[in-house]
């Protein structure tokens, strides 16, 4: 397993009730700084639990830390979580919602998702030559018979995709037809995804190397005010594979499992995602033709070339995406802002 690289690490988690939840992850969350995004009134009061080492931004923050360009972060939806991947210092996030808790292995033991996740940053991705035994790295395991020499060391990995048991994470319609499935089924494996290759990234557990691609971590303007819903950490997903894909870094999914503990009640669901069930059909082929040019060589880069050719190619379908790939823009900013080299003095930075 990885080491606890505790002074690299910032757990970003977007709530609007008390995080009695994080008694559950005390033995794995307690060495690790948490950054709590509260979303919904800000007058509301959320208690921590004592131990945990914190700081907890409302929108009244948001707006006074951000001034003109708060407007780029989302209220009343999950995507309020990236102005967390904004302050951070930290090289890793790991991000998990409040419903969300510890599951266990086929053998009973409890599983330590944030370990995990920081293994699977910390090994190399092959997203360029599939091996059919997954993880060539992990303990166990190799490269088979066929894999080119030449690819075997692999590349940085950006993103670690972890998955769910109980509560499957469907769109609404599923939901409304299926409501009584569960995911019972634990899959001991972790795939580099290929190249080329879109996924629907969840944001309930997941992890990313801020460094490589944190830029491009954005969930865009959903929820509130907005004609949109629910695609959040899928935009973001779009975005940082392609970003991947073309900066030559890996995405991988598969373990770590995490219990999901609340299905989200369908109709309300299907309100917010309505446009998003058609504006999907135009959405992925934009994603899967998307040509980033040679001149973009960090993750800033290329997501001011995304949002440029989604305001061309997306604008069209609806007056959404032009607000959204200036929300975009106005990201970008705030990040550099954010990120910005320390300044020198005297030779000293």
């Amino acid at each position: 397993m990885a080491p606890t690289l505790n002074g690299e690490v910032d757990i970003v988690i977007p709530t609007i009730r008390s995080l009695n939840f994080l008694e559950d992850w005390r033995p794995f969350f307690e060495p690790y700084h948490l950054i709590i995004i509260q979303d919904g009134d800000p007058t509301k009061e959320i208690k921590v639990p004592e131990g945990f080492d914190y700081e907890l931004y409302n929108r009244n923050d948001i707006n006074r830390i951000l001034g003109p360009k708060a407007n780029c972060i989302s209220f009343k939806d999950g995507a309020c979580r990236c102005f967390g991947f904004l302050v951070s210092k930290k090289k890793f996030i790991y991000t998990i919602d409040d419903d969300c808790f510890v599951a266990k292995d086929p053998s009973g033991k409890e599983i330590d998702a944030l370990a995990k996740h920081l293994e699977n940053l910390t090994k190399p991705s092959t997203p360029y030559y599939f091996n059919t035994l997954y993880d060539p790295y992990r303990e166990g395991a190799d490269f088979v018979r066929g894999y080119p020499f030449s690819l075997r060391a692999g590349v940085p990995t950006a993103v670690s995709h972890g998955l769910w048991l109980n509560i499957p994470d469907y769109d609404a319609p599923t939901q409304l037809v299926k409501p009584l499935d569960r995911n019972t089924r634990y899959v001991d494996a972790v795939l580099t995804i290929p190249k080329g290759t879109l996924y629907p990234m969840c944001a309930m557990n997941l992890a990313f190397n801020r460094e490589l691609i944190g830029a491009a971590m954005y969930f865009g303007i959903m929820g509130d005010g907005q004609p949109l819903g629910r695609y959040d950490d899928m935009w973001a997903g779009w975005c940082t594979k392609v970003v991947c894909d073309h900066l030559g870094y890996g995405v991988k999914t598969g373990l770590p499992y995490l219990w999901h503990s609340k299905a989200s009640n369908p109709f309300v669901n299907l309100k917010k995602e309505y446009n998003g069930l058609f504006w999907q059909e135009e959405m992925i082929p934009f994603f899967q033709s998307v040509i980033l040019p040679k001149k973009c060589t960090n993750a800033e880069e290329c997501y001011l070339e995304l949002a440029k050719q989604a305001k061309e190619k997306l604008g069209p379908v609806d007056p959404y995406f032009n607000n959204l790939a200036d929300a975009m823009v106005t990201w970008i900013e705030a990040w550099e802002e954010f990120n910005a080299p320390a300044k020198v003095k005297n030779g000293t930075a």
